[in-house]
Parts: structure tokens; sequence; C-alpha cells
């Protein structure tokens, strides 16, 4: 059977939070990391089950020619896979640069579908994330006003979606206002259609709620290119199950048991990430990594290892973290460069997680979109089954590696998203 959705994230975390949106939905689902070089059913054992495949970029801050080379391999392969619709998956706040990613890539894979037009629904308001008259907010705050003007990757200072996408787009780029969003699908689907002879190729919606969500879920259901935020996914299932493309499934988030020792590894620098690094200090031993230190050679990488050696013996989930405040932030990258920085946490961070699964490490959360992308291609993950969700974005995933009898138990968690007690009720809540 052709998998009936195919998407495409343009990083680790972000791929998880969709696909476990659409595991909500009642989509069973698997998250493939980097482009696919095998047919799926070399990749998963049960291939034919899978309603959904979510392949994971590297691409949101990357050079946009490279972006764009492999959002387009991965639209082949998904294609190839006859996945009825395709989603471009992008983060909640919108975060790229001034040159893209995320209009570039849009356009491209419009380019290549030959499809007039794409919605682009970042909205998640389950997290805080609304869109309205194509502002966006975070909670009730604009998003560059909500901390995301202090991003060390992509730093936002606009919350005008519209304006920031045209900066980035070589077509024109629309609105699809909330008013018109209340009248229902049919009314959103004919201002689309409208905008479609305008020549516009690309739409910000407003999103004001769920309900928003679920209208412009059967007023795009159709279209053979969706883009947005993973808020969209939770309620495209429906969509697919009135147009008879998919059937109820009982479990879809079903995994084997957990098993072996705990840690959190934690790159991001996040308001969310950083509330929930001291609230796990309050309770569990954690070992801040210091890039300037890391610079320096291998010893405070070792040192990290033995922290977490010394107290997993006491069967406690371990933190290592290098997360930040902004201010601390800067003066790192005054001092390292802003690139170097961030490639030597993501660089320990990978090489934490590949040591300490080889000594037993079974359940792992990792905060961050770079620093989830750098832990799986340390680890040689290549394929994820999703499983239930901890917090709104953020499910338990299973991956089985090379010299491992029990799967690796894997939660990626993007910077800002989880409650102020995510790391510690992560692993109370797995089976």
């Amino acid at each position: 059977m052709a998998i009936v959705l195919g998407a495409i994230a343009d990083d680790f975390t972000g791929a998880t939070d969709l696909a476990n949106n659409l595991v909500r939905g009642g989509m069973r689902c698997v998250q493939l990391i980097g482009v696919p070089q095998r047919p799926l059913a070399e990749l998963v054992e049960d291939a034919e089950q899978i309603d959904a495949v979510v392949v994971a970029l590297k691409s949101r801050s990357c050079p946009t020619d490279e972006a764009i080379r492999d959002s387009l391999a991965a639209l082949e392969w998904l294609r190839g896979e006859g996945a009825r619709q395709l989603f471009f998956k992008y983060c909640s706040t919108f975060d790229s640069t001034e040159a893209g990613n995320i209009g570039p890539v849009g356009e491209a894979l419009l380019g290549r579908l030959g499809a007039p037009l794409s919605v682009m629904v970042p909205a998640f308001p389950a997290n805080g994330r609304t869109v309205y008259q194509g502002h966006l907010f975070v909670g009730d705050q604009l998003l560059n006003e909500s901390g995301m003007q202090h991003h060390p990757l992509n730093p936002m200072h606009d919350a005008d979606l519209v304006r920031v996408l045209a900066r980035q787009s070589r077509h024109p780029v629309g609105l699809l206002p909330w008013p018109t969003l209340a009248q229902g699908a049919q009314a959103a689907r004919a201002r689309l259609d409208e905008l479609a002879d305008q020549g516009v190729r690309q739409v910000i919606c407003d999103t004001l709620d769920e309900r928003d969500l679920a209208v412009l879920a059967e007023a795009t259901a159709d279209l053979p290119l969706v883009t947005g935020g993973s808020g969209l996914g939770q309620t495209l299932p429906a969509a697919y199950r009135r147009r008879g493309w998919l059937g109820e499934v009982a479990a879809p988030g079903a995994l084997q048991p957990a098993s072996g020792n705990a840690v959190v590894l934690s790159g991001s620098c996040s308001r969310a990430t950083l509330a929930q690094v001291d609230a796990f200090l309050t309770r569990f031993p954690g070992f801040p990594l210091d890039p300037a230190s890391l610079a320096e050679g291998p010893d405070h990488l070792e040192r990290a290892l033995a922290f977490a050696r010394r107290h997993l013996t006491g069967g406690r989930p371990v933190l290592i973290y290098a997360s930040a405040d902004a201010e601390r932030v800067h003066r790192v990258q005054q001092r390292l460069g802003r690139e170097r920085a961030g490639e030597l946490v993501e660089k320990a961070l990978g090489e934490l997680a590949r040591r300490l699964v080889d000594e037993g490490v079974g359940r792992l959360v990792v905060a961050g979109g770079e620093s989830s992308g750098a832990v799986v291609s340390a680890l040689g993950v290549c394929a994820l089954r999703i499983g239930e969700q901890i917090d709104p974005g953020v499910p338990w995933t299973q991956a089985m590696l090379a010299g491992r009898q029990a799967p690796l138990t894997l939660a990626l968690k993007s910077g800002n998203f989880g409650g102020e007690d995510f790391f510690l009720r992560a692993f109370e809540v797995l089976p």
C-alpha cells in the first residue's frame, strides 16, 4: 500500500513534532533521518502498515542551494513511495534567515510538483503559536518580542510573516485572513483559488485555534503540497478519512517496553529549555558543558562522561547541558565565533550520546533541533518509530541500532517545547 502523507522536515525535532501529531491523529508513522537511499520496505519491518513518513533533514540553517537540493531529493523519494500528499514542515516560530530557507524551498517544491499554490500554516495553538492578520504570536507576544529575537542561529525580528516570506520569495505572497477562514473550508478554498489566479504561490494562513486548523485541513487536503508547523498535522488525518484514504487504527503509537539508564542531553538555549534545566537540577544531577573548555581539548568531554557514569550507577536520570542564557551565549560566540561554538557543542553531545548508549543508556532525551540532529547522526539512527506524546509536539520514539537487542527509546525535543517539568516527567510516562 502507498503511504498517504510524505513529509519533508527542515530539522530533526520538527520532524518528530509533526510525526507526533500524525500519530495522535491516528496515522502509523515513521521518521527517517536524511534523504533515504533505499525503499521503505528495506528500512522498516512493517512498511506495508505505515500511513505516513516524515523525512528529517538538517536544512533550516544550511546554504539555500543545499536545502533545495536535499528537499527535492526527499520529495522524489516520497513520490516514489506513492505519497498522496506532500508536506514541507518548518518550525512554528518560522525561524529562518532573510534569504530563506522557507521561501526558496517552498517555491522549489511547488515547481517540481507543477503545483500552482501552497499554504503556509506555521500555527500550533496547543503550544501557543497563533497567526492573526499575518502576524505570528507566541502566547500573547509578537514573535519578535517572545525571545526569538535572541535565537542564536536564526534571530527573528519581524512578526509579519507575509513580509518575512516576501523577502525570501521570487513570487507574490498572499494572506488567507481569519474572517474568510471563519466562513468554512469552501470559502477558504475559493479564496486560495482566487490568489492562485493572481499569481500568488505561497499563502500565509491566519489560525487562532484548533477549529481553524480543521477548516484548513479540509480546504487543503487535496492540494499536492501543504507547508507549515506541526499543528496542521493533527487535523489532516481526519480529512484523509473523510476522503477514504485512511482507515481506523487501534494503537498507532504502540512501542516496545523501554529499558536501560536514562540521560538528558540539552543544547537548546530557549527560555523553555532553560526553565526545564533549572527544574531538573532541583532533583537530579547535571553537568554543564562549556564550549570554551571543549575548544581546549578532550578533557572537558571526558569529565562529563565520568560525571554521567558516576551518577548513573544509582539508577537516576542524569543531565548534561550546554544550555545558557542569552548573555552567556553571546560572550561565548564573541570569543569562539557563532558557528564554531555551535559545532563544538553539537559534536560533544553527539559523542556523549554514542559512548553512553554503548555503555548501556537505553532512554535518552535530547533538547534542541541542532543538538538532536547531531545525536541521531552520531548514533547512526536511520529510522524512528513514533510513539505516544510526552508533551504537545514531543513523543517518545524508538530506533533499532546495530549491536543492540532492545531498541533505543529516544525523545527529540524542540527547544521551545514542553512544560517546565518536561525533563522530570518524560521518563515517568514511559511504558
